[in-house]
């Protein structure tokens, strides 16, 4: 399978919840997901994918998501090189701010992206 092919996704496409068989994995830094993050995504950052490959459920449908779409772009490719099926979330957390959803802290305050 080419790395370079990996399923891009418009934020109207990504769902809104997640549970156990739909995950949306935030890459960002601890700073960024600590300033806000989506409600029940997943963080890992980007340097922390490869030895935390475990925490990601292979048979989940897997969102990747960071700020712009950038850094979740190579996490994807990284992801499906590893046996995932990954989709990345174009626009990013700007994109899911934008469209006017829910933005939260860890201690569920309003959060910012």
């Amino acid at each position: 399978m080419d790395q370079g092919l990996v399923r891009q996704a418009d934020i109207a496409d990504v769902p809104t919840t997640f549970d156990a068989s739909v995950v949306l994995l935030d890459v960002r830094e601890h700073d960024e997901w600590a300033r806000g993050h989506a409600p029940g995504a997943q963080h890992i950052p980007m340097g922390e994918v490869p030895a935390r490959l475990a925490e990601i459920d292979g048979d989940a449908q897997l969102f990747v998501i960071c700020h712009l779409g950038g850094r979740s772009q190579r996490v994807a490719q990284y992801l499906a090189g590893n046996g995932y099926a990954p989709i990345n979330v174009s626009g990013g957390m700007e994109a899911w701010a934008n469209a006017g959803r829910p933005v939260v802290t860890d201690d569920g305050g309003v959060g910012a992206v």
